[in-house]
């Protein structure tokens, strides 16, 4: 059931919100049945409405610390701060985590909300001024209970929420500053909505510096870079190309994307859009990965044996320079990116990394590696959003006509 209702998720783009059937009238004094009322809209001024903001950075500053597990198994702690001025803003949607019991989560923030931000988004901290919205997205709740034939979760209530919170950013933070999209799976969704209705052919898209919409599909016609789910903002192909779109869904490189797949297959005359990280241009690139030092394991931190004799880590990520590539794999059926482990076993470091959905004992390969998702490419996506910050503040150079 689980896995079927998370299917619903990756499949829907946007559903409209639902009211449950009246019963019928007495035929003595019919009356019309009393519309639901509208759920009320969020304050966005409020403090407690943001997960990350200015004056408000609970969630996103945490610890950041790092192990450097190098191949020949030697460890290396590495430290992490964010940047206390940085020339840019990052507006981050959360990917589909609430475990609240009802359809759609409430705005008080669990544990699951404040970890997928310390996982996905602090780290952005370095480069932008980061703003989080806490929105009323579906709840895991929700999805069982659309699969089970119960009331559908109001997908547009989380949509209007990250609206709401974009326009007082706009209003009140942004000040004329760049601003960098960043969003995962529900929150890409939600990012996509957002794009597409709020932002495209607008004054206000000159000031978006990239889009990075993971785990979703972005659809680009078959040999292009712009015309599928949206119309203007093209796939990045440079760290210094600004106002384009960074994504990917990834899977390993021995396991591509099965004909039921929820991720990567091509649709009629348009395919998903794959832009790889480690080298935006084509081509095959290593993966600047930060890892989860622990995997988890049915909800559990178990501890992860990153060399062999295992030894203690104590930071919170790890990173595993030269383990891992990526390449964009570009097919009639499907495109993905595809992430390779080079395996040494002569080497005392792991020979793979955790990150598969695995459901009783069983590998979700139309998963693929969407659980990691964003860890995969977190030191490139942060060394493009540097390069695109400075592209972007750049002076720009004004054509002028030749003397005479």
């Amino acid at each position: 059931m689980f896995r079927r209702a998370i299917v619903v998720l990756m499949l829907s783009v946007l559903v409209a919100c639902s009211s449950a059937p009246t019963a019928p009238p007495p035929a003595a004094a019919p009356v019309a049945a009393a519309p639901p009322a509208a759920p009320a809209k969020n304050d966005y001024g409020k403090p407690e409405t943001w997960l990350c903001r200015p004056g408000r950075q609970a969630a996103c500053a945490t610890d950041q610390a790092s192990t450097v597990v190098a191949a020949d198994g030697k460890l290396k702690r590495e430290t992490w701060k964010a940047n206390p001025n940085p020339p840019i803003d990052c507006f981050y949607v959360y990917p589909t985590v609430s475990r609240d019991p009802t359809p759609n989560s409430d705005m008080q923030p669990g544990e699951e909300e404040l970890s997928v931000v310390r996982s996905q988004f602090a780290r952005f901290g370095s480069q932008c001024r980061p703003f989080a919205p806490l929105y009323r997205q579906v709840t895991l709740a929700g999805l069982r209970a659309m699969m089970g034939g119960g009331a559908a979760a109001n997908w547009k209530l989380g949509f209007d929420d990250v609206v709401d919170a974009w326009n007082y950013y706009l209003e009140h933070d942004n000040n004329g500053r760049g601003v960098v999209l960043i969003g995962h799976s529900q929150g890409s969704l939600a990012l996509t909505n957002l794009i597409s209705k709020e932002i495209e052919g607008k004054p206000v898209q000159a000031k978006i510096i990239s889009a990075i919409l993971l785990g979703t599909n972005i659809m680009v016609p078959k040999g292009k870079d712009v015309g599928g789910t949206f119309k203007s903002m093209p796939l990045c192909k440079s760290a210094t190309q600004t106002g384009c779109v960074i994504t990917y869904v990834s899977f390993r490189d021995n396991s591509p994307p099965p004909p039921n797949s929820i991720f990567g297959l091509a649709k009629g005359d348009t395919v998903v859009g794959c832009t790889n990280p480690s080298t935006l241009a084509g081509g095959k690139g290593e993966l600047n990965s930060y890892l989860a030092a622990k995997r988890s394991v049915m909800g559990k931190q178990e501890d992860y044996a990153w060399v062999t004799p295992a030894k203690a880590i104590d930071t919170p990520f790890v990173r595993v320079p030269g383990l891992l590539t990526g390449k964009c794999v570009n097919g009639d059926k499907s495109s993905y990116l595809a992430v390779t482990v080079k395996a040494n076993p002569k080497d005392p470091r792991t020979d793979d990394i955790p990150g598969d959905l695995i459901v009783g004992g069983n590998v979700m390969r139309e998963w693929g590696l969407h659980l990691i998702d964003v860890n995969l490419g977190m030191g490139n996506l942060l060394d493009i959003v540097g390069k695109q910050s400075k592209a972007y503040l750049a002076p720009k150079k004004s054509s002028k006509a030749g003397k005479v």
